[in-house]
């Protein structure tokens, strides 16, 4: 109830800023800019005019949501895995940090989009070009986050498990790794936002099915309305995805909240 009531709170603004969009739009009457009344009617008959048992679901947002979301988590949990194991690795290893540092800071370096080529002629068109392109887009805030979290243990608590004889693999799920959970959340929650428009970007090449190929085949045929009704759609997405994310993490985290206060 205090998450609805705070969303009703805000809500007022997106309201104020829509009427101003409708208006404006209409008084310029320009093709490039449609108003939002005309954008959702398109978005409802792309995706949203099904019927009742499916959820009112078309068969192509079936299609598009499936294809895109797949594509976007399992790169999305590939990358923070990956990211929470080498993070760690590095962040408890000063030679490993020392070693991995110039090759990681020169990939984390190369933007993503400019690897599109290379990824499309290893691994042709397909999902498995579009989970890499995702994974290796948004692997680096999870990775960096982690190693910076696991530095910044306190030594107290990492030489109490030492005295009770709490092995390193034991250690490092015990009390390594929930003390830097704060900071590997923080880089999981940006991630999840890279990956969003990693997905959009690599469905713009030679993708079939999905929400860019459907924002890209909208572009080309100049149907304007559907192209703005996938930019809002990917807008949508984005909001749940963080508000999701941001329950999630209170609700996982609430153990670490509750011990700063008590250490207060």
């Amino acid at each position: 109830m205090r998450v609805t009531r705070g969303f009703a709170e805000r809500a007022w603004l997106v309201a104020i800023a829509a009427v101003l969009w409708e208006l404006v739009t209409r008084a310029v009457d320009e093709t490039y800019f449609p108003p939002p009344t005309t954008i959702a009617e398109a978005l409802h008959e792309l995706w949203f005019s099904g019927p009742a048992s499916h959820l009112f679901l078309t068969d192509k947002a079936m299609d598009d949501f499936s294809t895109s979301l797949t594509h976007l988590f399992v790169g999305w949990a590939a990358a923070g895995a990956a990211g929470v194991a080498v993070g760690a690795a590095i962040g408890r290893s000063r030679v490993l940090n020392d070693l991995l540092n110039p090759v990681l800071e020169f990939l984390r370096a190369v933007p993503p989009p400019t690897l599109l080529p290379f990824f499309i002629m290893v691994f042709q068109l397909g999902a498995t070009m579009q989970v890499v392109t995702i994974a290796f887009g948004v692997v680096w805030p999870v990775l960096l986050n982690t190693a910076d979290g696991v530095r910044t243990v306190d030594p107290l608590q990492l030489d109490t498990a030492r005295v009770f004889g709490v092995g390193p693999a034991r250690r490092l799920g015990t009390v390594i790794l929930p003390a830097a959970a704060p900071k590997i959340f923080a880089g999981l929650r940006v991630a999840l936002s890279f990956a969003l428009i990693l997905m959009v970007l690599s469905e713009l090449f030679g993708s079939t099915a999905g929400i860019g190929s459907e924002l890209i085949g909208a572009q080309r045929s100049f149907e304007l309305p559907r192209m703005w009704a996938g930019i809002v759609m990917l807008g949508i997405l984005g909001f749940l995805f963080n508000a999701v994310f941001i329950l999630l993490e209170r609700r996982l985290l609430a153990w670490h909240t509750g011990a700063q206060r008590l250490e207060s």
